[in-house]
């Protein structure tokens, strides 16, 4: 099936949504970086989602996720993440804003120190969510604490609704079939806002974690039949059945707005490259490449997603994978607050030299 935009945002408006966001978001190109690269580089900004300073890709996925709370007469919602998870954080305050109450199971990749709260975790503790925090074993790898909290958080739910409470399970990321709805709408928006500028993009990156951005962009792409090849960008390790999981979310997420599934594995380019030494763990390249953005354009990405899917942007120029003049776009979405997290998470931008 190929809509044309028009039809595209007609089939998703049918769709249970609240309105959390100041769409659309920008788009505009990178002058210095396109001149440097030798190619035209526009970034579409759903760091801009708002409605609070602290914006992202969550906030197009919760207006469904929360929507479908609000329609179900939920009274709490329950989601998961590392402690400084930009998801639990949107969550948080899209919650709040429609008279939820948000509880949140985080595994701590990083310890907090409690006499320190810093950055998500602290906007979490401000917007007044109940926090459980599950510390990691031994040994005890970020899936494995989250597939812990998911536990945790299903006995406390249990025991919520025996109490005659209405409550909404929201998976990590938001990575189901009603949040992966948001960037099937998000994808439609950016090809209107191409077409008005005159811009056919041959590229888009962006970071994929939990997969439901990546899974929804690439649905939007075979909504719409658009040539772009999507580059995800993984910050962590995958394993080997993301691609096939996330082709079925993306053929859920086409069903759920009432159109055909019809992606399939090879409509995903996944790079696995740039995410070590892992989820939270900063990296060279992901340095250079908040640096880079910030000097030549004073924009901010942060360590842990936009800094290492943009790391892949710049080496895909350097080593010839994007072509001299094309038309490339890299989604920004969001994640700043992960500058003024621990030192673990910034790793060498925290001892930036001052006397220069």
């Amino acid at each position: 099936m190929s809509l044309n935009i028009k039809e595209a945002k007609e089939m998703i408006s049918f769709i249970p949504k609240v309105e959390l966001g100041f769409f659309p978001t920008p788009l505009h190109k990178l002058e210095h970086l396109s001149q440097e690269f030798g190619i035209n580089l526009y970034i579409k900004r759903d760091d801009f989602t708002g409605k609070n300073l602290f914006g992202g890709n969550k906030t197009r996925k919760l207006e469904f996720l929360i929507g479908k709370a609000v329609q179900e007469k939920c009274e709490y919602v329950f989601t998961y993440g590392a402690t400084q998870s930009n998801h639990a954080m949107q969550t948080v305050w899209t919650a709040t804003a429609n008279n939820l109450k948000p509880i949140l199971y985080l595994a701590a990749v990083v310890e907090p120190d409690e006499s320190d709260i810093k950055s998500n975790l602290l906007l979490d503790k401000i917007f007044d969510a109940e926090i459980h925090i599950v510390n990691l074993n031994k040994n005890e790898s970020f899936d494995e604490a989250g597939k812990r909290s998911l536990a945790l958080g299903a006995e406390h739910m249990k025991r919520l609704e025996a109490e005659g409470h209405k409550c909404m399970d929201i998976p990590m990321g938001g990575a189901n079939e009603v949040g992966t709805a948001g960037y099937i709408s998000g994808f439609a928006e950016l090809c209107e806002q191409a077409d008005q500028m005159g811009v056919n993009f041959d590229y888009l990156y962006h970071a994929t974690g939990s997969g439901g951005t990546m899974a929804g962009l690439v649905a939007g792409k075979k909504l719409l039949g658009m040539d772009i090849v999507i580059r995800s960008i993984a910050v962590l390790d995958t394993g080997d059945q993301y691609i096939a999981g996330k082709t079925a979310l993306a053929n859920r997420a086409l069903e759920y707005i009432k159109a055909t599934p019809d992606v399939d594995e090879k409509d995903f380019s996944l790079n696995t490259g740039f995410y070590a030494p892992g989820y939270e763990c900063p990296n060279e390249g992901a340095t250079e490449a908040i640096r880079l953005l910030a000097k030549k354009e004073g924009i901010l990405l942060d360590p842990v997603y936009t800094g290492k899917a943009f790391a892949g942007l710049i080496h895909d120029v350097r080593t010839g994978k994007i072509d001299q003049g094309r038309n490339v776009v890299f989604l920004h979405t969001g994640g700043a607050t992960a500058l003024f997290a621990e030192t673990e998470i910034l790793g060498s931008l925290f001892s930036y030299p001052m006397d220069r």
